[in-house]
């Protein structure tokens, strides 16, 4: 005998069908409650709640029709078989219409026909109950998703004010210098980030980095690569006599601290000192590509340098170069986002063709714009910097 759980009513004014249905139905392993007419059979459903009713047509003070109604009223998800004398095909349709699960005639020859269309409504019944349960669980989990992606998407609008506050201003002008830049995220928080400011009454520092990865982690970084380095130029400051600032010791200083506090990360960057006096340009590379771009009127080039990461290495060193600066140039900092942009097939010919679309921009970060296409970009697989300085152009 099979095992079941599964409660029957069975509802029907001929006791001696109503019993003989129950006795088979029991001996199959079902719970069976009886009731003999309609109006009884509506209040043993309410009280007991079966999981399937098993009803006659044609019955006292309700009918079977009517039962059917209000039985799909109080639960659509109980089926209901008619098994009925009356073989009139409109009152068929009409129970089948109003929900009924299947619809036999009397007499049953063979009540295994009964216990066959039970069993397979009960299980029909069952994986509509289940689909009900994970349209809930989804609808649920649905909410919660959104209500997590909306306190995201403020976590990272006040990540993004955060980055927009620490950017310097755009363009900025000193001592006939002028600095510029353009950031543009392939998510909403970026993890190239630029900066440039006054070491002293004749120094100005800028710097580009690049940090490994995207989103918020890596945008993080670029936070504390902007608290390290105000707070390197702040403790010399305060020291009284400030030395010499080199970036080859700034990125040194960057590398420890990037080490120290263990985030995976590590970024590739450019930093430069401009000594306002002499004319010259100091700068470290911290493995960092593409290197920058040299434009003057008459000739454009890449900037000599190599290094390794930054934030990678206990051992790292970098190296200090000097370049006297021309009386008219631009000196152009990428992240590497912007060889995406490039038509070239191989990383090679992107970096060959990279100062061919500088001098056809004429270094400027207006002309790179125009150049790259930049204002009318979509989806990009990497953030992207510019940082351009400038001089008589």
């Amino acid at each position: 005998m099979p095992i079941t759980s599964a409660t029957l009513l069975i509802i029907d004014d001929d006791e001696v069908v109503r019993a003989s249905l129950a006795a088979y139905l029991e001996d199959s392993g079902f719970s069976v409650l009886q009731a003999s007419n309609g109006q009884q059979g509506l209040q043993v459903f309410e009280q007991d709640k079966p999981d399937l009713v098993i009803c006659d047509l044609r019955m006292p003070q309700m009918g079977g029709l009517e039962l059917i109604r209000q039985v799909t009223e109080l639960s659509s998800q109980t089926p209901v078989i008619v098994v009925s004398g009356a073989g009139v095909m409109n009152d068929a349709v009409e129970a089948l219409r109003l929900g009924a699960a299947d619809y036999l005639i009397k007499p049953l020859e063979d009540l295994a026909v009964l216990e066959h269309s039970v069993r397979r409504a009960l299980d029909r019944s069952r994986l509509l109950v289940e689909n009900q349960r994970y349209r809930e669980k989804l609808e649920t989990a649905n909410r919660e998703l959104e209500a997590s992606l909306n306190l995201l998407q403020e976590d990272q609008n006040a990540g993004r004010q955060v980055q927009m506050n620490m950017l310097p201003v755009s363009p900025w002008t000193v001592d006939g210098f002028r600095f510029a830049h353009q950031i543009i995220p392939s998510l909403y928080l970026s993890g190239d980030f630029v900066d440039y400011f006054r070491v002293d009454e004749r120094r100005v520092a800028f710097y580009l980095a690049d940090v490994s990865g995207h989103g918020a982690s890596s945008a993080f970084v670029t936070v504390l690569l902007k608290f390290m380095t105000t707070r390197l130029l702040f403790e010399s400051k305060r020291n009284g006599t400030l030395p010499e600032f080199k970036p080859s010791e700034v990125l040194g200083h960057i590398n420890r601290g990037l080490i120290s506090c263990k985030l995976g990360k590590h970024v590739t960057m450019v930093g430069g000192v401009i000594d306002e006096e002499t004319g010259l340009l100091t700068y470290s590379i911290g493995g960092h590509l593409p290197l920058p771009v040299l434009y003057t009127p008459d000739s454009v080039r890449y900037l000599e340098g190599r290094g390794l990461p930054v934030g990678l290495f206990n051992e790292a060193t970098y190296e200090d170069h000097v370049l006297e600066l021309p009386p008219a140039f631009s000196l152009t900092l990428m992240s590497d986002g912007i060889l995406d942009l490039l038509s070239e097939p191989t990383l090679k010919e992107k970096e060959a063709a990279l100062p061919e679309r500088v001098s056809a921009a004429g270094g400027s970060l207006e002309g790179l714009r125009q150049v790259f296409g930049l204002a009318t970009l979509g989806e990009m697989p990497d953030d992207i910097a510019l940082l351009v300085l400038s001089r008589n152009l």
